[in-house]
């Protein structure tokens, strides 16, 4: 018996593309900056003394790196302490953003798949990869799906030998 050893990659011929939404991803260093360290007594933002910290703070330490700020601690702070943190970081970080850590990466992606020509992808039968070293935030992925479907002919999620339907184009 004669054994043929032909090995046909099925995934290959099939006209896929894969979207990697991770290529959205920018490099660069996080931070989070956490209000509560101004906090008096872990409970409320004195004016004077949090002014006098923002003079005397090096700014510069943020030069280029991706600042989300926030308050872990539950206490009342005032929308002005987050915009002179804002004023401050925004001559040396990257990206200034209100929130944690998730809201950041979640900002990050979005701008950078609103960069995206979605037309580059027309007509295509896309998928969506769905696991991968990069954290890409649920978020991305509901974006990419609003860009792409109204020009795709086909939307899946996963990988291209195990692909979950996502819309499919009624020519």
């Amino acid at each position: 018996m004669e054994i043929q050893e032909n090995i046909i990659n099925k995934v290959a011929l099939s006209g896929l593309v894969t979207l990697d939404p991770a290529m959205f991803y920018p490099a660069g260093e996080r931070i989070v900056y956490d209000l509560k360290e101004n906090l008096f007594q872990g409970l409320i933002l004195r004016e004077k003394d949090f002014r006098e910290f923002v003079k005397e703070h090096d700014w510069q330490q943020y030069t280029g790196k991706y600042v989300a700020v926030t308050c872990t601690a539950d206490a009342i702070v005032p929308a002005w302490a987050y915009v002179l943190l804002a004023n401050k970081l925004a001559p040396y970080a990257r990206e200034v953003v209100f929130g944690d850590a998730e809201v950041l990466e979640t900002v990050l992606f979005l701008k950078n798949i609103d960069k995206m020509d979605a037309d580059d992808y027309a007509g295509q039968r896309v998928v969506l990869k769905g696991c991968g070293e990069t954290p890409v935030p649920v978020s991305a992925y509901v974006e990419l799906t609003k860009k792409l479907t109204p020009v795709v002919k086909s939307l899946m999620f996963g990988e291209p030998c195990s692909t979950v339907p996502i819309y499919k184009r009624k020519d």
